[in-house]
């Protein structure tokens, strides 16, 4: 089973403010448009490096409901990495037999329209995203046909 990692998500106070210090300090270059997700409770904005084959996925809560606040009253900053599988279900399994707990069902993400995500962590609390493969612009098979 592979897992090739997608995106490395950053939990930031302001996606605009992060994006452009992101930006100017280390040659990122803005890969989407401010993307709302109501069912993930949050802002999010993908950027990658030239040449980069994954992104950096901005996220920010989308107000006071959001259940993103407790994580970015304790600091924000690294929040979860994300891993793009052919097969979620079968890597859903693979996971929960390996000790991981699985904290949301494989569910549709505006982000990734017609792909599925699903969410897991571990007993130290590292907090893993699946994405379901398939076509768009964040793609793996896209953002390396891209570079």
């Amino acid at each position: 089973m592979l897992f090739p990692l997608h995106h490395i998500g950053f939990l930031v106070k302001d996606v605009s403010l992060a994006a452009s210090d992101f930006v100017s300090r280390l040659g990122y270059v803005v890969d989407s448009d401010v993307i709302e997700d109501p069912v993930q409770t949050a802002y999010v904005q993908f950027l990658r490096q030239p040449g980069a084959h994954n992104w950096l996925e901005l996220v920010m809560p989308n107000g006071p409901e959001s259940k993103l606040l407790g994580a970015l009253q304790k600091g924000g900053g690294l929040h979860h990495l994300c891993y793009e599988v052919e097969d979620i279900a079968r890597a859903c399994e693979h996971l929960r037999r390996r000790s991981m707990l699985m904290i949301a069902r494989p569910v549709p993400a505006i982000a990734f329209p017609g792909r599925r995500i699903a969410w897991f962590m571990d007993r130290s609390n590292f907090l893993l995203e699946l994405l379901e493969a398939g076509e768009g612009p964040l793609s793996l098979t896209q953002g390396a046909a891209r570079s």
